[in-house]
């Protein structure tokens, strides 16, 4: 055998200790098994307000509204919007949606004010409209997102749930759009990276100290929200939703779960906005450390990698063991994403796709990196964020999580 024969062997085998490690010791994260089950009628007198920030929402955020002012829940829940600096009529949009369900008055819409110092763009948006949230005094505060289609019964089901294990944050990652070929070959793969970053099982186990969360669904108890420091707390922080999940797990249980019935109605166009979303955050999750950014190419390209690489070498020489190494190592990988798979309703085909998806991954995270280093950090919504030119307590890195994935958000 020759040294490439070798060493494209050794990589296989690699892997397939990694994949078995995975699958067995990382809390069962693949199954993708964490779902909110459906509930009876739900508890009465649980006052449940929701905050939705919307920039530039008008394309997406009619259903929104109409989707949270229709839940099942009882007593009606009420919601905040906060039009935050929006220049496409947004705030009209969503005044006419409530309209069509004859429930304008059960909606406030709150006119952003100019983000201060020290603080993310949507976390000011999100203060704002828990500030007039708070004046309605609600036993459940629910933080969403301007461009998802709630599910009429999902409200009544979190808080069902919340009142029933005494949770202080239940959340779901909604199902996010998935219909062209790059949404299939990039979206279900930020889920499943997403899952094995943060286990589930291990998040809502309660002696464990991971702890996630997904920003377009975030059932939150207000009393454990003002014990935790208000959503102040994490104003600097620009993954958001875990940032919140540790201050609350840090005093109560939370519980993060899959849902395929709330979706959200954001398209993708093409590799350059889901591209534009990863390099956002990308290295921000490394804490700007260039030895984790090395040590995650290094860990994305033998997990993903060394399979395909294996194979080609193989075949290429003739060389049956790194072959049949290679092919070990693939099927494992798509024994583990097969279920996540399901939950986008994909053949298990899409496995062999999936070391392309996190070479393009890798190469986000680089890229991020690489923007930060050059001080241009990333635009989103015209908003810099993330470079060497930001605001200092952003950079500090107070509020990060390390990953080597990006978010969505505002």
């Amino acid at each position: 055998m020759s040294i490439l024969d070798s060493a494209a062997a050794v990589a296989a085998g690699a892997a397939i200790l990694e994949w078995i490690h995975l699958l067995t010791c990382r809390h069962g994260f693949w199954r993708a098994d964490q779902r909110l089950q459906p509930s009876g009628d739900g508890p009465s007198h649980a006052d449940v307000v929701a905050v939705i920030p919307a920039r530039n929402e008008a394309d997406v955020v009619g259903p929104c509204v109409a989707s949270l002012l229709r839940q099942t829940h009882m007593p009606p829940l009420r919601l905040i919007l906060v039009d935050d600096e929006s220049e496409d009529g947004t705030r009209d949009v969503a005044s006419d949606a409530a309209r069509c369900c004859d429930a304008a008055d059960r909606m406030v819409i709150v006119s952003g004010a100019p983000r201060p110092n020290g603080w993310t763009g949507k976390m000011w948006a999100v203060a704002q409209g828990i500030s007039a949230a708070q004046r309605m005094n609600p036993r459940y505060l629910l933080l969403g997102d301007a461009d998802i289609k709630y599910d009429p019964d999902v409200v009544r089901q979190l808080v069902t749930k919340a009142e029933a294990e005494g949770l202080d944050l239940v959340s779901l990652m909604i199902h996010l759009h998935c219909r062209s070929f790059v949404e299939r070959l990039l979206i279900p793969a930020f889920v499943f990276f997403f899952q094995l970053l943060y286990p589930f099982p291990a998040v809502n186990d309660r002696r464990a100290t991971i702890a996630a969360a997904a920003g377009g669904c975030m059932l939150v108890r207000a009393e454990a929200l003002r014990r935790a420091g208000g959503i102040e707390s994490i104003r600097d922080a620009l993954i958001d939703d875990c940032a919140l999940a540790r201050r609350l797990k840090s005093s109560g249980p939370i519980w993060l779960g899959l849902t395929d019935r709330s979706a959200s109605l954001r398209a993708y166009r093409g590799v350059k906005d889901i591209w534009r979303m990863v390099a956002r955050t990308a290295y921000t999750q490394l804490d700007y450390s260039p030895l984790r950014l090395l040590v995650t190419v290094a860990g994305m390209v033998l997990i993903y990698g060394a399979a395909p690489i294996a194979l080609t070498v193989g075949m290429t020489l003739g060389a049956g063991v790194p072959v049949m190494l290679g092919a070990v190592a693939w099927a494992l990988m798509g024994l583990a994403y097969a279920p996540t798979l399901g939950l986008y309703r994909l053949s298990p085909l899409w496995a062999l796709m999936l070391p392309a998806s996190a070479l393009l991954y890798t190469m986000m995270t680089v890229d991020s990196a690489r923007r930060h280093w050059l001080g241009q950090g990333a635009e989103w919504k015209g908003r810099l964020y993330g470079g060497l030119a930001a605001d200092p307590r952003m950079r500090a890195g107070r509020s990060m999580t390390r990953s080597p994935i990006g978010r969505q958000g505002a």
